[in-house]
């Protein structure tokens, strides 16, 4: 009996010390964050002039123009080409195989078309084709323009839906069209990734006198030189909403409607705001918060059936966007989100998901992994506490646009932010495998390769070390490693 009291002495003792490697190194002090030091230069966030070259329109009569793709299904099968013309309608028909001549192009795909007029302007024609029945992890040339000026591009599918399928992620919000914007572009594309998931506010034209809708072609010239490459995954921020009742706009979303269709019908959702995509070992889940989401409301039932349809056998890493963050220690837009995650905190912790990224805040937050899904309004247990089963939360609202950098946090730094700083930049998720993936974050004022924030995470489905007593009562502590 007293050896057997020694044994389980000794273990105890090791047990310790294996809890206290493990606060070493989560970085000892349970609630301790950083607030970046660093200070960007004191200048303007200038758009750039409209005669800038990255404006261009492309040479040719009624040359395609705003290029830009996404999935057009579920699982990357199918892939929905987007352009302009802005002369004369011209046709809806993208040629498309694997070699890069358009007349030794296979097969062909007709599209649609469609128009708007927004207070004083008049778009151009606006076209979405459908490109089926592709290859996993096969390059594609296509092109459009047919009967007038045709260009040609290309873009590799992504791979099968798998659980150690390697893939990376671009992670931008709130870009705009300002000098700092073309820098995050830039070096995003010198980092180099397999999609971009875009967590909101694009083109900022509702900056400008009566919403000028010019800014929306301005924009997506600007972005062709990535999007026409590589699907991005868009979300909805108030900046596309453009309802303006003062110039008798009453429908919200309308140019963004229009111009960027999103795969939702293929997730089984009933509106373009939300809806999921399959990314390699992604499941990601795309959700609108500006869209009605209480008890009862369309993404309020998508969701809670999408949560219970995600294979992480399959895809076991869990990724959530929205535009309004739900942990955000910045006085500005404080609070915001507040709503929504009262409504579906619960179900994303319960999910097991992994990370949320948000934009909405001009600056760069992380948070450890914690919840607040105790509070109930009448207990008063509204404090975050770390839990090791909850996503971390990354607001990317930094691209660089015309409003500037969000520079006011709160003081002292809470508890749930890790890292947080006043700049612009882009970040990258690059997912190793179904256990380990890792997180990046490149301000603009750095080389473009250098992570001013960095982080390795485990996936909270697979692979997870957790030390806890009660999630409502204590503190949890997930194995993400600092490098």
């Amino acid at each position: 009996m007293m050896g057997d009291d020694l044994l389980l002495r000794r273990r105890g003792g090791v047990l310790f010390l294996v809890l206290s490697a493990v606060l070493v190194l989560l970085g000892g002090g349970a609630d301790a964050g950083v607030t970046s030091s660093y200070r960007r230069k004191l200048e303007a966030t200038v758009e750039m002039p409209l005669d800038a070259d990255v404006f261009r329109v492309p040479p040719g009569y009624n040359a395609p123009q705003q290029v830009h793709i996404t999935l057009g299904d579920q699982e990357g099968t199918a892939m929905t080409v987007s352009w302009v013309t802005a002369s004369e309608l011209g046709n809806s028909t993208v040629k498309f195989g694997e070699k890069p001549d358009p007349e030794k192009m296979e097969r062909r795909a007709e599209g649609t078309h469609t128009r708007y007029d927004y207070f004083n302007y008049t778009s151009g024609f606006i076209h979405h084709c459908t490109l089926k029945h592709l290859k996993h992890s096969t390059k594609y040339y296509y092109a459009m323009g047919f009967g007038h000026t045709v260009r040609t591009f290309s873009f590799t599918t992504p791979p099968k839906p798998g659980p150690d399928v390697p893939f990376k992620f671009g992670l931008i919000g709130d870009l705009g069209q300002t000098f700092d914007s073309n820098i995050t572009l830039s070096h995003y594309d010198d980092n180099g990734g397999d999609a971009v998931l875009y967590v909101g506010d694009l083109s900022y034209a509702d900056n400008h006198p009566l919403h000028d809708n010019n800014r929306w072609d301005t924009w997506g010239r600007f972005m062709e030189r990535n999007a026409a490459y590589q699907p991005w995954i868009w979300t909805a921020g108030n900046h596309e909403l453009d309802f303006a009742p003062e110039l008798g706009e009453t429908t919200p979303f309308k140019p963004y409607t229009h111009r960027y269709p999103t795969p939702y019908l293929s997730s089984g959702s009933t509106e373009p705001f939300w809806y999921s995509v399959k990314l390699a070992s992604a499941h990601v889940v795309v959700l609108s918060s500006y869209s009605a989401y209480g008890k009862y409301t369309p993404q309020w039932t998508w969701l809670q059936a999408e949560l219970q349809r995600v294979d992480r056998t399959t895809t076991p890493w869990l990724v959530v966007l929205m535009h309004s963050p739900w942990y955000n220690s910045n006085n500005y837009h404080y609070m915001e989100g507040e709503t929504m995650r009262v409504q579906f905190e619960k179900w994303l912790v319960d999910a097991r998901a992994d990370v949320v990224l948000a934009g909405h805040v001009h600056s760069y937050e992380r948070s450890h992994r914690v919840s607040n899904v105790a509070y109930d309004i009448v207990n008063g247990e509204a404090t975050p506490v770390r839990d090791a089963g909850a996503p971390v939360y990354v607001t990317i609202g930094d691209g660089g646009n015309i409003e500037g950098v969000a520079d006011n946090f709160t003081r002292p730094q809470p508890s749930y932010s890790a890292f947080r700083e006043a700049s612009f930049g882009h970040a990258t998720l690059e997912i190793k495998n179904r256990t380990h993936a890792y997180y990046s974050w490149h301000r603009n004022h750095d080389g473009a390769k250098v992570v001013a924030d960095g982080v390795w995470l485990t996936n909270r489905a697979q692979s997870y070390a957790v030390f806890f007593l009660d999630r409502t009562k204590t503190s949890s502590m997930a194995i993400d490693h600092q490098p």
